[in-house]
């Protein structure tokens, strides 16, 4: 008998010892920020027709869609942005979470192949700092398009860094906002925005607007400088200097613009560029250094379509 209590307790201390073990094991679980969906030969404007009929089909959608530049450091490039009701009731359980409710799958040709990628749900629910993880979206994702891998960065970041996740010290968090302009009413906010971007102003247009409930609206931007503007705000031209990798990013875009109430905000170039992508380098080749004029050019560019100061 005492032979078997002695047996039990070392079972018992053991087991004890292998608890947070498994924890640490979870808690290390990595994420990275984009899902690859299809890579291959493919009819680009077959695929994109599929894409859309596919995310329809999964119950999504579509709010908006672009084609955000061509022939420059992909032959091709398409985005469509969708919703869903899992989207729409996450955005309304966290501040700020309208960010998290377009959805944008992307779909570039590069050479003689096609890739279709998307934002990593998972990824994004934790640095966005929602109330829930968006496994159904990601679930519903996954079955419309397809998952290869995720991608984005080599190692990928723990749930804990992406919920408190900044680039480096100094850099912003996902509420540290520009904060574009200010006016009396949510409805006053929304015509304001809606005019600038019909005009062009700052070199911003709508790819789409999405109002979602307590008096939120996000409204997704293309972002273009025209002839003697600031190619540092340009959105192509951003994409020329950091999506160099041979999967790419261009989900990244569109950018979005947010009226919260009466206050229009936009997440800071500095965090939602380095959140995107994470391996980034600060300084040669390929690098933050590259776009340093970028978040200035961005916030005075998203500031003057706001009808900000």
């Amino acid at each position: 008998m005492i032979k078997i209590k002695r047996m039990f307790s070392l079972f018992l201390l053991l087991g004890m010892a292998l608890l947070p073990l498994s924890g640490a094991v979870q808690a290390a679980e990595k994420f990275k920020p984009f899902v690859l969906a299809f890579k291959g030969a493919a009819d680009f404007d077959a695929k994109v027709k599929e894409v859309r009929d596919k995310l329809k089909a999964e119950g999504f959608r579509v709010v908006g869609e672009y084609t955000p530049y061509e022939g420059t450091h992909v032959d091709k490039a398409h985005i469509i942005i969708v919703t869903n009701d899992d989207l729409i009731k996450a955005a309304s359980m966290s501040r700020f979470g309208g960010f998290a409710a377009p959805w944008r799958i992307g779909i570039t040709k590069v050479g003689d192949e096609v890739q279709v990628a998307y934002p990593n749900p998972i990824y994004i629910a934790k640095a966005y700092r929602l109330k829930t993880d968006l496994e159904g979206v990601n679930d519903a994702l996954r079955r419309a398009l397809g998952a290869i891998e995720t991608f984005g960065s080599k190692k990928g970041l723990s749930a804990r860094k992406l919920r408190k996740y900044h680039y480096t010290f100094g850099m912003e968090y996902f509420d540290d906002v520009y904060e574009l302009a200010k006016y009396d009413s949510h409805k006053a906010a929304v015509d304001a925005l809606e005019k600038n971007l019909a005009a062009g102003v700052g070199g911003v247009t709508k790819v789409y607007r999405l109002d979602l409930p307590n008096n939120v609206t996000v409204f997704g931007v293309a972002r273009k400088a025209g002839e003697g503007g600031d190619k540092h705000m340009d959105e192509a031209w951003i994409m020329q200097n950091v999506d160099f990798e041979e999967l790419k990013t261009t989900p990244y875009l569109p950018y979005e613009i947010m009226v919260d109430g009466n206050k229009v905000v936009a997440l800071h170039m500095r965090f939602r560029m380095a959140l995107h992508r994470p391996d980034l380098k600060m300084m040669g080749q390929n690098s933050f250094m590259n776009i340093m004029s970028s978040p200035k050019a961005v916030e005075k560019a998203l500031t003057e379509a706001a009808g900000g100061k």
